[in-house]
């Protein structure tokens, strides 16, 4: 059996008087091997070989094997990495061609807050990849060809403010949008409504047909159960179609705009057929729009200091769809239904649908496009798509699509992810209901952050930072918090947004971990410590347990690293570095450092800092978290 499965069980100790690691594989391997776990344990470590570097391990309890490091072995490990930039991370002896797929906002659109997660775990697994060794490519596959662009075009033919389209063209843009999207959300739920309620009509005399019916016979509570349920979803649909019916009626303005633009949704369609098909007119307007769009996209991304290797769309691949269509059909996995060209999984009972009954293709059909680009032209190994849990459907089919039509050695992930949650639990908006804009959150982190910097500094008996000082370390406070509130939940999970915890300066915070950083300088400059020398001539003692702790953690580092790109995770080097502060924590309140008398012990623990700062420094980085030096 693979002994990879074992490996993950052995974990540091969360008590040093258990040792530094614990295994506790013995039980899961007792149940095959039909033994006890103490048992187990004891055939292990006598076949153990481990003296090189660890003192005889010990088995406890039921079957837990103890595993306490030599401090020599420590030492010397600690001096090999004191002058390595890579800080003792080996690069990997097998690089692999990664195509890292992140951010991708639909670009005639302000970037909301929505567009955050897959922007900064993208990033963060991206930068890790490429520390490690890996030949890894950052692609924003960006939003530029699709539906969108039709509601903006008929938008702009009929409801353009020039005015404001000359000072803030983006801004209008996104007006336009929302306008036709609105106005077509009308006029739908105007035709659903008789539908909706005369569905409703149907289930309600269906429940009453069930309450009339023999009760003893089988099922009959499941179908009592099922039939109320479905009253119940037909009532919040009719609630929500009158919803969108009313605040239209309710708004003069905007009922003379939906009645004069009746099916409003068809030609905004129409509008992106004839751009899809190379209308002049239209192609013009989109070559006029895209480089503003682009441009406001890049303010954001350089205010996050993102930057990508390549940022092909959507319109990049358009070229290239009907031949994806064709070889589909030619391989016998494409094939029509109900005018629709399909691709069918018997693992799903919906169909990968790659071309529209009315010709168009779909995000099916350019993702196709797109891994051939990336295997055929880029030479793609691994290929990971960091987009939302709900896409998970799309993802199961793309993968399982790619690989029939010839892409089976290429490895696919979908990084998937949560949502981001409001204190109501419902996804994270402003108070008008509105998705919140992710300039208006960072300016909001930002000056959130100065205003902390401000009073801590304002504070001390002789305050040390000037004007521009405060507002550079409240960027990068500011950015930090939101990146780090992101990255240190379980991707997979949604999270509540809570600013007072994002900004704490104690915590799993960034804020945390950049104090920490920042109160290991302030050590050096009080000192007016010599780093080169420290590292050059210093003798290590670990004595005391808070010593040792915070070596073993430093050198936990590599192994991190691997973990976080193995699992695909950026949570676990959070989980890391915010253990590393806690080590630093208990370390400084437990050994004096420039108070320590004897010169030696002190110089060992100036080298310990040294150490866990640039480890924090450089662990932030790879999470695309910058430090500074005073806070």
């Amino acid at each position: 059996d693979s002994p990879e499965k074992y490996l993950g069980m052995i974990r540091p100790s969360q008590d040093q008087q258990f040792g530094d690691y614990q295994a506790n594989f013995a039980m899961p391997m007792s149940k095959e091997l039909g033994k006890a776990p103490r048992d187990v344990a004891s055939e292990v470590i006598a076949k153990l070989n481990v003296s090189e570097f660890c003192h005889p391990p010990e088995v406890a309890g039921p079957g837990f094997i103890n595993l306490k490091l030599k401090d020599e072995w420590l030492k010397e490990s600690l001096n090999q990495i004191k002058n390595d930039d890579r800080l003792g991370v080996q690069s990997v002896e097998s690089s692999r061609k990664y195509i890292v797929d992140y951010s991708a906002p639909n670009v005639a659109k302000p970037a909301h807050v929505g567009h955050l997660r897959s922007t900064v775990i993208g990033n963060a697994l991206y930068r890790v990849l490429q520390f490690l060794g890996h030949d890894a490519v950052s692609d924003n596959h960006i939003g530029d060809w699709g539906t969108q662009f039709g509601m903006i075009i008929y938008g702009y033919k009929n409801f353009l403010d020039q005015q404001s389209y000359e000072k803030k063209p983006v801004e209008e843009l996104a007006r336009l949008y929302r306008l036709v999207s609105q106005l077509s959300d009308f006029q739908s739920a105007v035709k659903s409504l008789p539908q909706l309620n005369a569905k409703l009509d149907e289930a309600t005399q269906r429940l009453v047909d069930l309450e009339k019916a023999d009760s003893s016979k089988k099922g009959y509570k499941k179908k009592l159960k099922k039939a109320r349920s479905d009253i119940q979803n037909q009532k919040s649909g009719i609630v929500s179609c009158e919803a969108r019916i009313e605040l239209i009626k309710n708004d003069p303005v905007l009922k003379e705009l939906a009645d004069g633009h009746p099916d409003i949704a068809e030609k905004a369609r129409l509008e992106t057929a004839k751009l899809h098909s190379g209308d002049q007119e239209n192609l013009a307007l989109w070559e006029k729009f895209i480089p503003h769009c682009l441009e406001t996209l890049q303010e954001m991304y350089d205010r996050l200091d993102i930057s990508f290797d390549m940022s092909l769309g959507e319109s990049y691949y358009q070229p290239m769809l009907s031949k994806v269509v064709e070889s589909l059909k030619e391989k016998g996995l494409a094939k029509e239904s109900e005018g629709a060209i399909c691709v069918f999984h018997e693992s799903n009972a919906a169909p990968f649908i790659v071309q529209k009954t009315d010709g168009a293709f779909t995000y099916a059909t350019t993702d196709l496009a797109t891994v051939e680009y990336r295997v055929n032209e880029l030479k793609a190994d691994c290929i990971l798509y960091v987009v939302d849990s709900r896409q998970g459907e799309h993802f199961k089919l793309l993968f399982e699509t790619a690989k029939a039509w010839g892409y089976d050695s290429v490895e696919f992930h979908h990084v998937n992810f949560g949502t981001i949650l409001g204190e109501d639990r419902r996804p994270f908006k402003t108070r008008s209901g509105e998705v919140i804009g992710l300039g208006s959150l960072l300016d909001e982190a930002v000056s959130r952050a100065r205003a902390t910097v401000n009073a801590n500094d304002d504070a001390r008996e002789k305050p040390e930072l000037d004007d521009a000082s405060r507002a550079a370390i409240a960027e990068t406070v500011g950015i930090g918090g939101i990146k780090y509130a992101d990255l240190h939940h379980n991707r997979e999970s949604d999270y509540i947004f809570n600013w007072d915890k994002m900004l704490s300066v104690t915590g799993d915070t960034a804020t945390y971990i950049q104090y920490s950083y920042a109160r290991i300088n302030g050590i050096f400059r009080r000192g007016n410590v010599d780093l080169a020398r420290i590292r050059e001539e210093v003798e290590l003692c670990l004595d005391n347990p808070a010593e040792r702790g915070l070596a073993i953690q430093v050198l936990q580092y590599s192994e991190i690293l691997d973990q976080v790109i193995k699992e695909l995770k950026p949570n676990l080097l959070t989980d890391y570095l915010f253990g590393t502060a806690n080590s630093f924590s208990t370390f400084y309140e437990k050994c004096p450092v420039l108070k320590e008398e004897n010169e030696e012990l002190r110089n060992s623990r100036l080298f310990l800092c040294d150490l866990t700062s640039r480890i924090l420094k450089h662990g932030l980085s790879l999470l695309g978290i910058n430090t500074s030096e005073k806070m």
